[in-house]
């Protein structure tokens, strides 16, 4: 077994089961103690789990929410890919919502300078992106500012979400399964998402491959209500099918 299946099989179980140990993981995959250690290092380092004496434990067992600067150095390569893909979905001179989050803050920094684009967005890090670029009339929403996302939220962005029709939302999530659809784990910010998922003519989620299988506090919306997932090639081909059984075309970029 590959490194990276190791990987996807120690996470697995540990999300399953709450905890992996090493001694146990050892014996199950049959390398040493001192391998399991070095891919918990490595699974620590992505931020999917967090080490403990003898073992380790999923994050989302442990309540944390990684902050945007922990998020930014996870999966470079892979948000890259999902950001490219995105921009086949950004309309010629239309607008588009753009949710908080490090993948979409790329795909503000990918968007073309050649068109006319109306985005609204309630993430400071997307705004700031895009502030100075003559080409996009840029609305931001207000709100109290939570500074694990830099993201509005609570009434105000609410309000002002309840007035917008845009040609595409763009997404992100912490979590999507195929029996809870999307989830994050602040009760606010889900308040807002949803408000997101309203305000836009279609909806693109996007999100990396470890964000599947993961369930968190507050559900944002079903499967059903999302058009397309733009995801990367960790996502296995089945769970891909499943997915779009489910609702939603699925792009593995």
């Amino acid at each position: 077994m590959y490194a990276p299946e190791r990987h996807q099989e120690i996470l697995s179980r540990a999300r399953a089961e709450g905890r992996v140990d090493v001694a146990a993981l050892a014996a199950v995959l049959d390398v040493t103690a001192e391998t399991i250690r070095r891919d918990l290092t490595a699974l620590e380092r992505r931020g999917l789990v967090r080490r403990v004496h003898g073992g380790a434990i999923p994050i989302e067992r442990l309540g944390i929410e990684p902050g945007i600067a922990d998020r930014e150095r996870l999966l470079s390569g892979e948000k890259e890919r999902i950001a490219k893909a995105a921009l086949e979905e950004v309309p010629d001179g239309g607008s588009v919502i753009l949710d908080a989050g490090t993948t979409t803050v790329r795909l503000a920094e990918l968007l073309p300078q050649d068109r006319e684009l109306t985005v609204v967005t309630h993430a400071l890090p997307v705004a700031m992106v895009l502030a100075t670029r003559s080409n996009v009339r840029l609305h931001l929403l207000g709100g109290t500012i939570r500074g694990r996302t830099l993201a509005g939220v609570g009434p105000w962005a609410e309000r002002s979400l309840a007035e917008v029709r845009a040609d595409v939302t763009f997404l992100g999530t912490n979590g999507i399964t195929l029996e809870d659809g999307l989830t994050t784990p602040d009760l606010s910010e889900a308040t807002v998402k949803r408000a997101l998922v309203a305000a836009g003519r279609r909806v693109v989620v996007l999100a990396d491959h470890t964000k599947v299988g993961r369930s968190d506090l507050a559900r944002v919306a079903s499967l059903a209500e999302i058009d397309l997932f733009i995801t990367d090639t960790g996502l296995d081909e089945e769970t891909a099918e499943a997915f779009e059984a489910a609702g939603p075309r699925v792009v593995r970029a």
